[in-house]
């Protein structure tokens, strides 16, 4: 019990800097690159994180998850550090690239230590409550990151979020020696590929989880620059506007785990992938740069996106355990893997249609493609 409190505290505090900086890094490499090169800053970083995950378990194995966490926690930590200070653009590339690679691994190396202590709980209700919290740190972030922009710009949101990842170190210093690390074992990544496309269940909730990453990376990356740059928000504006849209992710997480475990996940994912798609495909048809209807549209995006998050994290773990690190590690380049994919597909978007909004066309209809698999999928109970 102890154990699960203290990594609860671990996934808050390192969930505040990274909503902190998720929806302005596009935006502050903006000042340094065109919109089209940012998604190649995002595509590098991206491909890199994914040969991480790759590798996890033979870090794991060598290190332990405990150092594994501490030591990405404070790469995170001077990443954030040199964003706050430096203005040389080869010190920014670096350092947004090594912040991206470095977050995504601790979020595998969080996967681990949440494995290990609901071995005896029920995966959904369990996975729910981890995800409230970690969704409650990014309404808090929100609701402070426009305020600290408008006083202090960027460099005040990355140095704020590194005192917290600072913090977060120190739990990985302090406590959890008792976490006895599973046997790690590294299985040739064709090997887990075809666990994957064996196990039908496996490879449908990936392709799942694939497009919701998809979608978050998407909405991270053009959304802000959309809502800034083309329609006129402020970032105080914005900060208010994402803090609505991201209460869903706190409300439902929770619930929506627990009825996970009693009806499974295949209906909700259902209205899950329905309401995201409707409330994505009408932002074009949103000229008007009016805090209250943005807040309400985008709000509706993210019940649909929170309803489909929960339901996938509670099926794929129903299917595998802290031992299968190499699936997990798999399941979890879904992330990076859409930083790859989203701008790879956006940039030809951007240059042929006809304005920037299309894109919110184009978003919809890939997430069209996740319902299609969803009715396929059977459920876990």
């Amino acid at each position: 019990m102890r154990n699960r409190k203290i990594i609860f505290l671990a996934g808050f505090l390192f969930a505040i800097p990274l909503a902190l900086t998720s929806y302005i890094n596009s935006s502050f490499l903006e000042s340094y690159l065109s919109k089209y090169y940012i998604g190649v800053v995002y595509i590098i970083a991206s491909i890199i994180a994914i040969w991480g995950l790759l590798e996890m378990p033979k870090i794991l194995k060598h290190f332990g998850n405990r150092f594994t966490a501490l030591f990405f926690t404070l790469s995170s930590f001077l990443a954030l550090i040199t964003l706050a200070f430096t203005h040389n653009i080869v010190a920014v590339i670096l350092a947004i690239i090594i912040y991206f690679i470095s977050t995504d691994l601790i979020i595998a190396s969080l996967d681990i230590f949440i494995e290990d202590i609901s071995k005896n709980a029920n995966i959904g209700k369990f996975r729910g409550l981890y995800l409230m919290f970690i969704n409650f740190a990014w309404v808090i972030a929100q609701m402070l990151s426009g305020s600290i922009i408008s006083k202090s710009s960027f460099q005040g949101i990355y140095l704020f979020g590194a005192g917290f990842l600072l913090l977060n170190s120190f739990i990985f210093i302090f406590f959890l020696h008792d976490f006895k690390d599973p046997k790690y074992t590294k299985v040739p990544i064709l090997k887990t590929i075809k666990v994957f496309i064996k196990n039908k269940s496996l490879s449908k909730i990936y392709s799942i989880n694939l497009i919701l990453k998809f979608f978050f990376a998407w909405m991270v990356i053009y959304t802000p620059i959309y809502l800034h740059d083309y329609l006129g928000f402020n970032w105080e504006q914005l900060g208010l506007i994402f803090t609505v849209m991201l209460i869903p992710f706190v409300l439902l997480d929770y619930p929506l785990g627990r009825l996970s475990d009693k009806i499974g996940e295949k209906k909700m994912l259902i209205i899950g992938f329905a309401t995201t798609i409707i409330f994505t495909f009408i932002i074009p048809f949103i000229a008007v740069p009016k805090v209250w209807i943005w807040a309400i549209v985008l709000f509706g995006t993210r019940v649909g996106a929170a309803t489909i998050e929960i339901m996938a994290e509670s099926y794929f773990f129903k299917e595998i355990t802290d031992r299968n690190s190499d699936e997990i590690s798999f399941f979890r380049n879904t992330y990076p893997l859409s930083f790859v994919i989203a701008p790879i597909i956006a940039i030809p978007v951007l240059i042929l249609a006809p304005s920037f909004e299309y894109i919110f066309f184009v978003l919809s209809a890939i997430m069209l493609s996740g319902l299609f698999i969803t009715l396929r999928l059977k459920d876990k109970k």
